[in-house]
């Protein structure tokens, strides 16, 4: 029972604490004995924008602006907006405008088979990714094309940003959590390369783009999974940002987060076939620690941690464990707080941690009943977003 206790305590402060402070002593060290190579000079390359669009009519004016303001030679952009199986008239809106190619079809058959679709119209080396409802600051091409002057980079991870939110804790909690997954893209990137870049904004070489079953819900994810896997390196540029509005409530962060759930259970399931530790052990190491303990073991440690801590003070094993299951007790009551008090989040954003650590293992749980039911679509169900200002 106390290996059992200790063994989880330590897998979950390897995952969230443990892992970034490994990869800053390791990132530290190699600035000592390696000196980082001088910045290649990189031409702009042509590339390709690609926006799937599903019944996203109330944010395509913007996001149509948000285009026309990127500070790239038109010449060398091409945009695509993806519309297959809208109902909303999307397309209608998007054909107003000469610039962009509207790719549009009647059947909806889920995003990753529409991006699909798009990819066999790029003609261009480079190929970037961005969602209709997060809007990218003008400079962010730029800043991500220099970085293929390196033959050795197969793609580049954007950053992800929430935008600030006063009225709520639901944003405040959501920022701080993707500020850490930023640390962590950054941390992973400079030690090796970026595991899972999130689809608001990533971009790749086209020739590395790596055609799976449409099934597969974390599109992203898979996308630049597959060009580590060729040997290539994904770097991460926070200089390349895709501004996100918080979710308009608990209830539409919840639909999400469960669908991602889902998604992570089943890419764990299909890269066992791909990640092999003895052919790419950096990378297994990386995906081991920062994703596959995250997604698959944390959710059951903290369910054994706090039931073997319980056992172990009613054995009195030791003042410890007393104060141990006490530190659980005020964390968790903090995340009940957080859940109760989510509305006021100007006064009380110190419980946004706890609650949203609970908050998203207890999806993970929920994702991976939907997953092993089978209950979890390809077919993605928006989620209300507050709008942008």
């Amino acid at each position: 029972m106390e290996v059992l206790f200790w063994f989880c305590l330590f897998v979950l402060l390897y995952c969230y604490f443990g892992y970034g402070l490994l990869l800053l002593f390791l990132n530290a060290v190699k600035k000592i004995f390696f000196r980082r190579k001088e910045e290649i000079l990189c031409e702009l390359l042509p590339v390709t924008l690609i926006v799937p669009a599903y019944n996203e009519e109330p944010v395509l004016s913007q996001k149509i602006k948000n285009c026309m303001e990127l500070d790239y030679p038109r010449h060398l952009l091409n945009i695509f907006f993806i519309t297959d199986g809208s109902t909303d008239g999307s397309e209608k809106i998007i054909s107003k405008y000469d610039f962009i190619t509207l790719l549009h079809q009647s059947g909806r058959r889920g995003k990753l088979a529409a991006l699909k679709r798009a990819m066999q119209f790029v003609k261009t080396p480079v190929v970037i990714f961005s969602d209709a409802n997060s809007m990218l600051n003008p400079g962010c091409i730029v800043s991500m094309v220099r970085h293929f002057a390196n033959e050795k980079v197969g793609g580049v991870a954007g950053e992800k940003k929430i935008l600030k939110n006063n009225t709520s804790l639901i944003g405040a909690a959501e920022g701080l959590y993707w500020k850490y997954e930023s640390f962590m893209k950054q941390q992973d990137a400079d030690f090796n390369t970026v595991v899972g870049a999130a689809g608001e904004l990533f971009s790749i070489r086209t020739e590395l783009f790596h055609s799976t079953d449409d099934n597969l819900i974390l599109d992203d994810f898979i996308f630049s999974i597959h060009v580590c896997l060729k040997g290539y390196k994904i770097e991460y540029e926070p200089g390349a940002f895709a501004m996100e509005a918080p979710s308009l409530s608990l209830a539409d962060e919840e639909k999400r987060k469960i669908r991602i759930a889902a998604g992570a259970y089943q890419t764990v399931n299909y890269l066992k076939q791909y990640v092999n530790v003895f052919k790419y052990p950096i990378l297994s190491l990386q995906y081991f620690s920062g994703r596959f303990l995250r997604w698959v073991f944390c959710p059951v440690a903290i369910v054994l941690l706090m039931a073997t801590n319980v056992a172990l003070v009613a054995n009195r094993q030791g003042y410890i464990f007393s104060y141990l299951l006490l530190m659980q007790c005020v964390f968790y009551l903090l995340a009940i707080l957080g859940r109760v008090f989510i509305a006021h989040s100007r006064r009380l954003r110190v419980l946004a941690v706890p609650f949203y650590f609970m908050f998203m293992n207890i999806c993970l749980i929920k994702g991976f009943f939907n997953y092993i039911r089978n209950r979890q679509t390809i077919l993605w169900e928006k989620s209300m977003r507050e709008a942008f200002e």
